[in-house]
C-alpha cells in the first residue's frame, strides 16, 4: 500500500495523518515525499463512493467525524481559541498538533483569522498546519489559500458498522500480525517504522531496511515517545498493530478510539519489506481490534486515488475530502 507525506503531516501506506497522531493523536501515513492531490470522490472511485441515495444520513456521519476530530487531541493538548479556528497545543512529549475549524462555528472565516493562528504557531515553534473536511467547512479553503498556504486533498473513507471487518490475511512463515501491549519489545520498532516508510514513498520495494530501522529505534531512546505510546495503550486511547518478524515490526499502524468512532493512522511498511501484503494485514488487524472495542465507525484518509481503491477493496467508502494546509515549500 502506497503512502504520501506532507511537510509536517504524514501518512504511510496511503493513510494520511499528521505526525502528531502517531504519538498522541491520529497520524497520517508518513511516506514523505510525494504530494498527491485527489478530487472529491473521483469517477475512478465511484464504486467506493457514498452518495445521498445510499447514505441519507451523510450529514450526521460528517458531524460525528467532526466531533471526533475535535475530541481526539484533548487527551494530550490544550485548546487556544481563535474564533472560527481552534489551535491544539501539545502538552508534554509528542509531535505538535494543528489548527482546525472551531466545532459548531457558523460564522465567516478570513485570511486574517488564519494569519493570527499562524503567528501563534510560529511563536510556539510548531508547524503552520491546518486540517479540516471540505464538505463540513467549505469556506476555509479560500481563507487559507488567500493567506498563502497550499492545500492538499485526500479521500476521506469510512468503514460503516454494516460492513464486515476485512479478514486478516495469512502471512508468510515467521511473520505474526498482532496488536502490541505497552511492554511489547516490538513497540519501539512499531513507532519507528512509519517514519522510514514516509521518508521513502511509493509502493515498490525500497532501500531502507533493518539496519536503518535499528538506527531509527535507537533514535527514539530518551525522547519519551515510547513511554507516551505505552501510556496511551494502557489508557485505551491508542491501539498499535504490527506485522512482526524475529521480534521487529516490519509494518505498523494505529487507531485512536473515542467512543464509537476511531481513525486508522500511520500505517507504514519498512521500504525493504514492501510487496508482501503487510499493510493490508495491519489495517485489517486494526479494524478487528476497533470492532472488538465496540467501535461502530472506522475511518481514514487515503493518500491518493490509487490508495483509495486499495482501501475500497477492504470495504472502506469515500464520503468526503480531508484537506490539509501548510506553507508552500
Amino acid at each position: 500500500m502506497p503512502g504520501s507525506v506532507r511537510g509536517t503531516s504524514c501518512r504511510a501506506d496511503g493513510i494520511t495523518v499528521g505526525l502528531d497522531r502517531l504519538t498522541g493523536r491520529r497520524p497520517l501515513e508518513l511516506a514523505v515525499a510525494g504530494r498527491n492531490t485527489v478530487a472529491v470522490a473521483p469517477t475512478s472511485c465511484l464504486d467506493a463512493r457514498v452518495t445521498s441515495v445510499d447514505l441519507v444520513d451523510r450529514r450526521e456521519l460528517l458531524d460525528r467525524l467532526e466531533r471526533y476530530y475535535d475530541a481526539v487531541p484533548l487527551s494530550g493538548a490544550r485548546v487556544e481559541d481563535f474564533g472560527p479556528l481552534t489551535l491544539f497545543v501539545r502538552e508534554g512529549q509528542g509531535w505538535p498538533f494543528y489548527a482546525r475549524p472551531t466545532l459548531g462555528w457558523s460564522g465567516a472565516v478570513s485570511a486574517a483569522d488564519v494569519d493570527r493562528v499562524r503567528a501563534r504557531q510560529r511563536e510556539l515553534g510548531v508547524p503552520e498546519s491546518f486540517e479540516w473536511v471540505a464538505e463540513t467547512t467549505p469556506a476555509l479553503r479560500a481563507a487559507v489559500e488567500q493567506a498563502g498556504l497550499a492545500v492538499h486533498e485526500h479521500p476521506l473513507m469510512v468503514l460503516g458498522p454494516d460492513v464486515p471487518a476485512p479478514a486478516v490475511p495469512e502471512m508468510a512463515a515467521g511473520v505474526v500480525v498482532r496488536t502490541l501491549g505497552p511492554d511489547d519489545p516490538a513497540l519501539p520498532s512499531a513507532l519507528a517504522v512509519p517514519h522510514l516508510a514516509f521518508a521513502e514513498p511509493g509502493t515498490g520495494s525500497g532501500v531502507a531496511g533493518l539496519a536503518e530501522l535499528g538506527e531509527a529505534v535507537r533514535g527514539l531512546a530518551g525522547d519519551g515517545s515510547v513511554e507516551s505510546a505505552a501510556e496511551r495503550i494502557l489508557a485505551g486511547r491508542t491501539c498499535v498493530a504490527a506485522a512482526v518478524e524475529d521480534g521487529t515490526s516490519l509494518c505498523a499502524g494505529q487507531h485512536q478510539p473515542v467512543g464509537a468512532v476511531t481513525e486508522i493512522v500511520g500505517v507504514g511498511t519498512l521500504p525493504a519489506a514492501r510487496r508482501r501484503g503487510l499493510g493490508h494485514a495491519v489495517t485489517a488487524a486494526l479494524v478487528a481490534d476497533a470492532r472488538s472495542r465496540g467501535v461502530e465507525t472506522v475511518f481514514l484518509s487515503a493518500g491518493d486515488d490509487d490508495v483509495a481503491r486499495i482501501y475500497a477493496r477492504l470495504g472502506f467508502r469515500t464520503v468526503a475530502t480531508a484537506l490539509i494546509a501548510e506553507p508552500v515549500e
